[in-house]
């Protein structure tokens, strides 16, 4: 970093979403409403997994470890896009571009991961009913959120290194509203070559095996469901996973199709609008997704609120 710095582009700018002046500003109502109702969302989610004692569970604990994840995900892109949406300040400098950039793969991966992971647990829960306590230990539910973390973070670090120290000498313009992958390789001047390999094998280990592992445990999940005798028995398992099943849809379907499609096929406005899907629009159904399909999640949500109000309402009498 000190190397580019040295001589060449020393801010990049992000093009965002150039509209009218007015558009701009319905754009800015909009996405400043969905990014506080993603915050409380995700917050209410992690504050009720945590004041419900029944909800201390592997099942609760990675959904928890998810909404404190996406808490963090919209943080890293949304207030940038917005501040640009008042400003008009599309200007930001390497070293934020970097940071944000290392965020944000880092958080990716890391969902990635974690998904995978709540797969595996539902996997144990419906295919290993008994013996799940024993299989899905509290000790277990720990390592495997904290390898996810530790794993996303990592591999950021790794791809970072590589396109860092890549030479950009002009234009600056990155056609995006936060700095990715590929708007940044595409503007480099140097030979990108190792950095496309290092960013395809970790995109292999961090996306693609992580889904294989999904596909795996809910094809498992399934054969299991279906060898279930009554209708309603199938139901009542199927809908401890759905809400899960329905949320890796929606990820990784955007994921693939933004990160996966022949560069032929690639650009950048089309690439934008995906973007907005997984970065803004996901994190925000997610805490929907889970309360609307989960009757535990939904029980724990009126008692932590209802209790705060019956407490509010003691102490003012």
């Amino acid at each position: 970093m000190r190397n580019f710095s040295a001589g060449h582009v020393q801010q990049f700018i992000l093009v965002g979403f150039p509209t009218s002046p007015l558009f701009q500003l319905l754009l800015f109502g909009l996405f400043l409403a969905i990014y506080l109702l993603t915050l409380f969302e995700n917050a209410l989610i992690i504050a009720t997994i945590w004041l419900t004692q029944s909800l201390h569970r592997p099942m609760y604990f990675f959904l928890g470890h998810l909404s404190f994840l996406e808490l963090w995900y919209v943080n890293v892109t949304v207030p940038r896009l917005l501040g640009a949406f008042l400003t008009q300040d599309r200007r930001v400098s390497f070293v934020g571009c970097m940071t944000q950039l290392y965020f944000f793969i880092a958080l990716a991966c890391t969902e990635c991961v974690l998904l995978a992971v709540m797969a595996y647990d539902r996997y144990l829960a419906i295919c290993e009913p008994l013996r799940y306590p024993c299989l899905m230990p509290p000790n277990l539910a720990t390592r495997l959120a904290a390898a996810s973390w530790g794993s996303g973070f990592f591999s950021s670090m790794m791809k970072l290194l590589f396109i860092s120290r890549l030479s950009y000498c002009g234009p600056n313009i990155i056609n995006h509203f936060f700095c990715d992958i590929s708007p940044l390789l595409n503007l480099t001047c140097s030979d990108k070559e190792q950095a496309e390999i290092v960013d395809f094998l970790l995109a292999l280990v961090m996306i693609l095996l992580p889904l294989l592992a999904v596909v795996a445990s809910y094809t498992a999940i399934i054969a299991a469901i279906l060898r279930i005798p009554t209708a309603q028995g199938r139901q009542k398992a199927f809908s401890t996973c759905a809400s899960h099943l329905a949320v890796v849809v929606i990820y990784y379907s955007s994921t693939l199709f933004t990160y996966a499609r022949p560069r032929a096929m690639y650009t950048f406005n089309h690439n934008k609008i995906i973007s907005v899907l997984y970065t803004i629009i996901v994190p925000f159904l997610n805490p929907a997704i889970y309360c609307l399909r989960n009757k535990e999640v939904k029980d724990g949500l009126r008692k932590t609120v209802l209790g705060r109000c019956y407490c509010a309402s003691d102490v003012s009498d």
